[in-house]
Formats: C-alpha cells, structure tokens, sequence
C-alpha cells in the first residue's frame, strides 16, 4: 500500500486550484478577441463546460482513462463508474486519489473549454452543451488512457507526453478544426477585420492562464521535489521565449510588435512547454519555447490559404504548439529529466523522435474524425450553427438574450422587456452593430 505523503497531497491541491483556474482565465482571453456582441457567449462556453466536463468525467470518464486496462491498450474499465470503491485515503502513488481525479479533471474541463475559440460567433449554445460532455468521454478519456495510463498503448510504447501536448493541445486543436469544418465560415470570413474587442481582457486572461500553467505543468510531478522545481522553472522560460519569438517575428514581417503578439507568444511557448516539461532541460525549454513562438506566429495564416475558419487560432496555436512541443522531445529529451530516454541530440538516436511522430498522428487522426463525426451527428439532429440573422445580430442577444455592453450599442441603452414582478428583463429588440464593432482577430 502507498502512503500518502502531506508535502505532495498540498502541492497537487494548490495545482489543481491553479489548472481550474486557468477554464475562466480562458474564458476571459477569449472573450477580449472577440466581437462585442459575442463576449458573453464566448465566456459562457467555456463557464458551462466546467459543470459538464465534471459531471461526465465523474460518472465515468476517470473510469475509462485510469482504470487498469480493459481491450488491449485502447480503454480502461468501468470498475471506478462514479468513482466507486476509491475512498478518502485510497492513494494514487503518494497522494489521494480522489484528489488524483479532481486534478486530472482540471485537465479535462479546459481542454473541452479550449476548442470553442474555433467555432466563436456562430455555433448554438444548446448544441455545445450536447457535445462537450460526450466528446470528453468519447475523445478525451480515450487519449488519456492511450498515453498516461499503464497499459495503455502509446504509455507502453514509452511516447513521452509529461503534461498533456497529445492529450490536451493536440486534442483540442484537432477537435476544434473538425468543429470548424462543420459549422462553416463566419459571415464576413476573409473580408471584415474581425479585430479583438478587448485587449486588456487578452492580456489579463493570459496572465491568469500563465499563472495556472505553473499548477499544469509542475503539478503533473505529483510531488513536491526537484523534478516539480526544474518543470516550474521551464514553463517560465518557454512562455517568455514563446513571447520573444512571436514579437521577433511581428517586429520583422510587420514592423511593430502588438500586445496581442505578446499575449499570443506566451501561450505558444506555454502549449510547447506541456509536453516537453518534464523531458527537457533549461536550455532544452528556451528552444521549445522560442520555435513555438516563431512557428505559430507564422501558422495561424493558415486558416487564410487553405479557407477553415479558426476564428480564434486553436489550430495555429494550440494543435501547431502542441506538435511543435511533442516533436522536439524526440530532439532535447535528456535522461537527466526523463530517466532514461534521450532525445537525438543528447544521443539517443531516431527511436524517441519516431514514437513521438506516430504519437501526433494517431491521436490527431482520431481527435479529429470522432469530433467531426459527433458534430455531424448533433448538427443532423439540432443543428449546430445559428441562422444568418442571428449571427447578423450577435450570438449573445440570439442566445442568451443578452448583451455585454448594452450602453454602448449606438451610444445609449437598449431598451428592456419588464421581467418577473417588475424587474428589469432581456433586452428588448435586437442591439444594431456597427461595423468597428465587428471584433475576431484576423493575424
């Protein structure tokens, strides 16, 4: 039996109130980038998926991704349904496992709340709902069991994935193109500047994700030791490294550096670091970090050429970071982090790199065809995108029945509706937009 060790169960109780916190951190970033009629919807995707993704995951989905396994690598089982037969002292190597399960869960709610930044403006909130907790199960348990749990057979292939770059960037980026794809391009996609509403939310949000990145990452240790120091030190060179080389790159193109850039080259450099934290040392994280910067810097163009909307750059961002983080542990991995496996530049040939590219593919590959099958299938049923009117008129009014920033609709309040017993309701007609309002970031 395992005891659990008082220093460890305090750190991951602090890390997981730091990766939690990170889902609203989220949701404040997002919501400075969009539209201003979209702000609130924005916010609520990623609110609403803290609720479902938790009650999915306790009921079943920790079962299926920690369990021992159950078909040949490809799923745990159901012995954990609804957490059932782990108790308050039950230890998951030196900490408790309920508490091992909340932690994990934090991981599982933002990686659902990240994939609505791909779909923003345009998607039904109904529909969202009906997709996030079973797309946690179906696609997120899954991947989870293949690459963190014994027995699970990329684990055992030895894929290195320290803090989830498979499990959660290349996840979510996938799923939030397979979402894009679906729904199709905003009104206005390629001809109206579509420019962050807000750029001190964006900056305030990346702060709050950096500073629960620190839990992400160095809590994965599951421990309070040298390992969790060296991981913490690194999220910290990579994300300023990332921030470096999104500005280097803005400032040469363009011929000045943005905030928005900035806040963009943090969580490039941060998505990077996630999977490498553990595997790569200082000067390792500081490469990882500033190739992330420049290469998403350049990536997220992409939605431009090839016609996808992105409306937030997930896929430039998080789906490239994460390759690019997963990748490069093939290249810097050294055995003084990981243990054992090198990478090629510290002598350890092409075998980790190859496992590590496989590791890509499979995961996106699957990522991406169940999420588009599931969207597909909720589409045929309920519909995922909203009419050309609402969209016209703003996602927040269509579907909450409220804006965020009803004074400043033409320059006075919008008239209300009386609501129950006399109090003020909805918005009454729908808010006009001005065109300077119409507020995505085109790159």
């Amino acid at each position: 039996m395992n005891e659990i060790d008082p220093a460890a169960t305090a750190w991951l109780l602090t890390s997981t109130a730091l990766v939690l916190l990170m889902t609203p951190g989220l949701a404040i970033f997002y919501g400075g980038m969009v539209r201003t009629t979209g702000v609130l919807n924005m916010i609520m995707m990623s609110f609403i998926a803290i609720p479902l993704v938790t009650v999915s995951w306790l009921l079943v989905g920790y079962s299926l991704a920690f369990t021992g396994d159950s078909a040949g690598g490809l799923i745990g089982g159901l012995s954990h349904i609804g957490l059932s037969g782990i108790a308050p002292d039950t230890a998951h190597g030196q900490v408790p496992e309920l508490l091992f399960a909340t932690f994990q869960l934090s991981f599982a709610i933002i990686t659902a709340a990240l994939i609505s930044g791909a779909i923003a403006d345009r998607a039904k909130f109904a529909a969202w709902v009906v997709f996030v907790p079973v797309w946690a199960v179906v696609v997120y348990a899954v991947v989870a069991h293949w690459v963190w749990a014994p027995g699970g057979w990329l684990f055992d292939l030895g894929v290195l994935d320290y803090a989830g770059g498979l499990v959660v960037e290349i996840v979510s980026g996938a799923s939030a193109l397979a979402l894009a794809l679906v729904l199709g391009p905003r009104i206005g996609f390629k001809k109206d500047a579509m420019r962050p509403h807000n750029l001190p939310f964006v900056l305030l949000g990346v702060g709050l994700l950096w500073f629960g990145w620190f839990g992400f990452n160095a809590g994965s240790a599951l421990g309070a030791n040298g390992t969790a120091a060296a991981i913490f030190l690194n999220t910290l060179v990579a994300g300023c490294l990332g921030m470096l080389g999104w500005l280097t790159v803005e400032q040469v193109r363009d011929g000045k550096p943005t905030t928005f850039g900035a806040a963009s080259g943090v969580v490039a450099g941060l998505v990077a670091i996630t999977p490498s934290c553990g595997t790569v040392d200082t000067l390792g994280a500081a490469v990882v970090g500033i190739a992330a910067g420049v290469v998403c810097a350049f990536a997220i163009g992409l939605k431009f050429r090839l016609g996808y909307d992105d409306s937030l750059d997930v896929v430039g961002v998080h789906f490239v970071g994460g390759v690019v983080g997963v990748l490069l542990i093939g290249l810097l991995a050294t055995d003084v982090m990981t243990g054992g496996p090198r990478g090629l530049f510290y002598g350890g040939g092409l075998t980790q790199l190859g496992k590590q590219a496989l590791a890509v593919v499979v995961v996106a590959g699957y990522a991406f065809v169940v999420s588009y099958a599931l969207a597909k299938l909720i589409d045929r049923f309920m519909g995922f995108r909203i009419s050309a009117e609402d969209e016209t008129s703003g996602v927040d009014f269509s579907q909450h029945a409220e804006t965020a920033y009803a004074e400043g609709v033409h320059g006075h309040a919008a008239p209300r509706r009386p609501g129950l017993f006399g109090t003020p309701g909805a918005p009454a007609p729908r808010p006009e937009r001005d065109d300077d309002d119409r507020a995505e970031p085109q790159r």
